[in-house]
Parts: structure tokens; sequence; C-alpha cells
């Protein structure tokens, strides 16, 4: 793409306002990750894993450490609204833009669905007799209500929502720590880290299959680029919120899990199906007053803090298409405290859709993870493919900020990726996730073909 058209087209998305601090684009980018995957999915992992599943969250750790030192480098030279989705469209094509803006924007919408359905299992531990679908729609109504303020608020309560999560999980890391060390108490030592099948009770296979499931929960974390187009210092805060961000995620996941499966034995914190978090099972399990319902309503923050950030997210790319022409331009307006808001109201769909599985099909969060992760694997895969011919088309001195081992860091990250995406196919019970995927991909395909030959029916008509 020619350069005129290609400042042209960042130029058109920034249009947002810039109130995002420092402080606050990291904290959203940590707070985001720190979410339903790692509170609830945890359990789905240690199931696969065992003991081990500490070696199945240091891979995905990895494997999302190659893919944001990558978007760092690309968003430091764009900071924009569109992020990742309008690097594909200038450096691989408009299709590229299109497919991977839409996908995200599902991808975030389908997550949101599990986020909502998450918040009603936290308060079915408190209120079992209320029906799931009435805390749907309350904490629904509550984080569009909150999405439709300015950005300053969402940068101020995510800032919030993150810090909770944060405290509560070194608390939970150091008291844990004292538990098995006997600070205070009797020690619990590491007898079940051994126990009921050894350190590896379903061998590497259920390492790589719990680091599968394990990369649901690092998915999110690219929303620091999505922040840029609505942060105070892009150039330079947006890779320091990237690398800190990642590095923090990486000791609190592991350190988090490594102590979760050394005070209780694994067979009782892992889970095949989802009904509680492994989390409250611990405190449960260690019969310490009231800290079951404290760590409650710390993963019910936790939950509210991914909605939050999943409307944030799938609003901005809606905006980010209309701004491109691949939807009506009236999604990229503005109103007065600079919320597109028509894009707010079109991403609360997938509350509507939570709403719709939660009353068919109660245990519906499984398979919402399974859809995420296809589509979730796949925008990490272009963002990837992206920064490739990003790096073949920018002059290396222009740059602010430069991803370390080029091209290995990309390389390494897509067949990582493509090994995660061809697990997913080899095993029957994630396996209709290709399915579900493919038919999706195909569908944003036929549709741009659509899309394209009716614009250039109207250009060719107009000469």
């Amino acid at each position: 793409m020619a350069k005129a058209s290609e400042q042209a087209l960042f130029k058109q998305e920034n249009v947002l306002e810039r109130k995002l601090s420092d402080r606050q684009l990291m904290m959203v980018g940590l707070g985001t990750a720190i979410g339903t995957g790692l509170f609830m999915g945890s359990g789905l992992v240690i199931h696969h894993a065992g003991p081990s599943a500490v070696i199945s969250y240091a891979i995905a750790a990895v494997i999302t450490f190659l893919m944001m030192v990558c978007l760092a480098e690309m968003t430091a030279k764009h900071p924009t609204a569109g992020s990742f989705g309008s690097y594909a469209e200038v450096y691989i094509g408009p299709w590229a833009g299109y497919v991977l803006r839409w996908n995200y924007w599902a991808v975030n919408v389908v997550v949101l669905g599990g986020e909502v359905m998450a918040v009603a299992l936290y308060m079915g531990y408190w209120f079992p007799a209320v029906p799931q679908w009435f805390w749907i729609v309350a904490f629904s109504l509550l984080v569009i209500c909150l999405n439709a303020r300015s950005v300053r608020y969402f940068g101020a309560l995510e800032y919030g929502f993150s810090l909770i999560k944060v405290i509560a999980i070194v608390a939970f890391i150091l008291l844990g720590a004292a538990q098995i060390f006997g600070i205070g108490t009797e020690a619990v030592g590491f007898r079940h880290v051994v126990a009921h099948g050894g350190w590896m009770p379903n061998g590497w296979q259920g390492i790589w299959f719990g680091t599968v499931v394990a990369m649901f929960s690092f998915l999110g974390s690219e929303i620091i680029a999505v922040t840029a187009g609505e942060s105070q210092n892009p150039e330079r805060s947006v890779p320091r919120a990237m690398r800190l961000a990642v590095w923090r995620l990486i000791l609190f996941y592991v350190l988090a899990i490594a102590v979760m499966i050394t005070l209780i034995p694994w067979n009782q914190s892992g889970a095949e199906k989802i009904t509680q978090s492994p989390f409250v099972k611990v405190f449960s399990a260690l019969g310490i007053p009231g800290a079951d319902h404290l760590m409650n309503f710390v993963v019910l923050i936790a939950a509210l803090s991914a909605m939050n950030a999943q409307v944030y997210a799938s609003t901005r790319m809606i905006f980010s298409l209309a701004r491109a022409g691949h939807v009506p331009a009236s999604l990229g307006k503005l109103n007065k405290q600079e919320i597109p808001m028509r894009a707010l109201l079109l991403s609360s769909t997938g509350l509507v859709l939570a709403t719709a599985l939660n009353l068919a099909y109660p245990n519906a969060y499984e398979v919402l993870v399974g859809l995420t992760i296809f589509g979730g694997i796949f925008g990490w895969f272009m963002i990837l493919i992206t920064y490739l011919r990003f790096r073949r088309n920018v002059d290396p001195a222009s740059l602010s900020y430069r991803a370390p081992l080029y091209p290995w860091v990309p390389a390494i990250g897509i067949l990582m990726l493509g090994a995660v995406l061809v697990s997913l196919w080899m095993d029957p019970t994630w396996r209709f996730t290709w399915t579900v995927g493919l038919v999706w991909l195909g569908l944003l395909l036929l549709s741009y073909c659509f899309i394209y030959r009716k614009k250039k029916k109207e250009l060719m008509s107009s000469c």
C-alpha cells in the first residue's frame, strides 16, 4: 500500500480521546489476562496436566511473550484503535484487516458470554436459589452503562479492578506459601505434588493439552495494543506496558498454580466440568474461616473486569471497521462523551448470546472456551504473519522499539501457535473448534468478497 494511503488509514482512526495514563494502560493489560481463564479455567488445565500444569502455563506464557513483543513494535510505530486489524489491512491487504477485526470482535463477544456466565456461577455460590439469568441480565446492563462513559472512567475502573486482582493473587501466593512451609501453622509440605499419579500423571501429552487450554488464560493480553489509540504517550508507554504485563503474568500464573497444586491434591483442584473456581476450592479445603467467600468476591471482580475490557475491545474493533469502510459509517461515529455508542450497542449482543446459551444449556462455559481458543489462536497467528510483512516494509531506523532476535521470535511463535492449532484437531474433545472456526472464517471471507464486489460495481458505475 502506498505511503499516503497507509497514513490516511491510520489517521482516520485517531479521533478518540487520549486520556489513558501510563499506569492505567499497564494495569488494563495485566488485569484483562487475569480473569476467568485463571480463576476458573485453571481447573481444566490441572485436569489435563496434573501437578505439571505449572509447565503448561509456562509454555503458554512463552508463546504469549513472543507474540506481545512483535505486537509492541508495530503498536509503537502505529498507535491506533484498530491495532493489529489495521496493521493487517496495511501490510497484508484489506481482506486480512476485515477478517482479523471481525474475528477479534467475535472472540471477545463469545468470551464476554463466558465471563457473564461465570459471574452467574460466582453469585450462585452466595445465592443458590436465585436463577442465573437474573445475574446475567443485571451485570450485563451494568457493564454496558460503564462503557457508555468517557474512556477516562474506563481506565480508572479497570485500574481499580486490576489492583484488587493483583493484591488477591499476591495474598493467595503468600498465604499458600505459609501453609506449605508451615509458617505459623502446620506445614502442608509437597506430598500432594507427587501423589495420585506423580508429577506428570498424564505424561507429556497431558502437559501439552494443558498448554492448549492454558492459552485461553492469556488471551486478552493484546488489548494493550487496542488501547493505544486512546493512551496519552503510546510510542513510549505501550511497549513498556506490554513487556511488564507479560513478565508479571508469568510470575503470577506460575506461582499461583504451583501453590494450588501443592496445597490440595490435583484431582480435587482439577475438574473436567467447571462448577466452581479451584481457588475457592483451595480455601474451602484448608478450612480458613471466610476465606472462600473473600476469594469468591475476588473472582467475581475478575470476571466483571474482563467483561468491561472485552466490551471495550470489541467496540473499538467495530469502530475501526467502520472507519475503514467495511461496515456502515454510522458505527464509527462518536457521541458527546467521545464514545462510539452505536458500536458499543452492537458489541453488547454477546450478552444476549450468553443469556440464550445459559437458558438452553446451563453448563455452556466449556463450549465457550473451545469456541474462543480457535479464534484467539488464529488472531495471534495472523499478528505474527502481519509482523513479518511489517518488518519487510518499514525502515528499522524509524522504529522507536524493536522486538529482539528478528526473525527468530516471530518464526518460533508461528510454529508454536501452529502446533497448538494442530493439537486442537488431534484431541476429539476440541476438534469441534476447527469445524466452528473454519466455518466462521469461511463466512467472513465470503462476506468480504460480497462487499468488495458490490463496492467495485458502485465504483465502475460512477465512472
